[in-house]
């Protein structure tokens, strides 16, 4: 198989406040701004999506109007509340064992941002960033990690992307049980799967529009929930397959680097793109690829660019 590549960066943004993340965000706003919905487009509806914002994550109002603020685009406030996004679905495995949080994440190499953010918006928080200022996994200083999946199911209703529900929590809680806590306050638009790490305890919830957080049977993810899997899905997905798996293996990254959790290319375009794994104890975050490896710290932390081979995995 020919192998595709991809180019990975790590940037420092500080609070949002200085332009640096705003360079950054206006070089992807173009290809991003279709992705807000005709009811975010409204000036009722971005103003409903703003009163939301304000209702549920009311610490970050002030990050979120600066970042608005630098970017400075028509439309940008809605979008950046993640609560008038078109869904997404990512396809990945996950576990959180002793302190680590080690996970795969799976999806089009192209509508992948690939931005490793050291940010301190509220605190010091690392993580893969995605849509601007979500997070598809990450870790703060308090020493809590968390990482999501997409649970499987095609329900969709009001509320946020769950890429800025990780933000949030990381920016808001020291612990699992704080976050959990926390969660169940919040709306959310699509069915997922959060896998939650601090140094006492590892937990998955799951979560969507048509359920209360409701704790998996362990500290492990793919992509389904409480329900039963179909066999087109389990043929489409191998999410039974892969969990089983991971639960396996335990947090062995040399296990994500192999099949079935090392995903080549599906008939979606869909791949495993990177495998990280954060010790948020120790502030340290190491990302995989088949034959090599990234990593950041909070006391390290070193903005570059790294482009990595996709191939298949052995």
């Amino acid at each position: 198989m020919r192998q595709q590549r991809k180019t990975f960066q790590a940037i420092e943004v500080g609070d949002g406040g200085d332009g640096r993340w705003a360079a950054h965000a206006r070089a992807l706003w173009q290809d991003l701004e279709g992705l807000l919905t005709a009811e975010g487009r409204t000036s009722e509806g971005a103003e409903r999506v703003r009163a939301l914002f304000r209702a549920h994550m009311p610490e970050l109002v002030p990050v979120l109007e600066r970042l608005a603020g630098q970017l400075d685009r028509p439309g940008v406030e809605a979008f950046l509340t993640h609560a008038a996004l078109r869904p997404f679905s990512p396809a990945c495995t996950q576990i959180g064992r002793n302190g680590t949080l080690l996970r795969n994440y799976d999806f089009p190499p192209d509508q992948c941002e690939g931005t490793i953010v050291s940010s301190r918006f509220l605190r010091p928080v690392i993580g893969m960033q995605d849509m601007l200022w979500g997070l598809l996994d990450g870790m703060n200083d308090a020493g809590l990690a968390v990482s999501l999946t997409w649970g499987g199911r095609s329900v969709y209703g009001r509320g946020f992307a769950i890429l800025i529900v990780v933000r949030y929590l990381l920016e808001t809680c020291d612990t699992v049980d704080e976050a959990v806590d926390r969660l169940r306050s919040l709306p959310i638009a699509v069915p997922q799967n959060l896998t939650l790490v601090d140094p006492a305890k590892a937990v998955t919830v799951f979560v969507g529009p048509d359920m209360s957080p409701t704790m998996a049977p362990d500290a492990c993810a793919a992509n389904h929930q409480h329900l039963p899997v179909t066999d087109e899905q389990e043929r489409a997905m191998r999410t039974q397959e892969r969990l089983r798996a991971v639960r396996a293996a335990g947090a062995d990254v040399a296990a994500m680097l192999k099949p079935p959790l090392y995903r080549s290319v599906d008939e979606q375009g869909s791949r495993t793109l990177y495998t990280a794994c954060y010790r948020p104890v120790e502030g340290r975050v190491t990302y995989y690829w088949p034959g090599e490896s990234w990593q950041q710290s909070f006391e390290d932390f070193i903005p570059r660019s790294r482009t990595v081979a996709l191939g298949r995995a052995g």
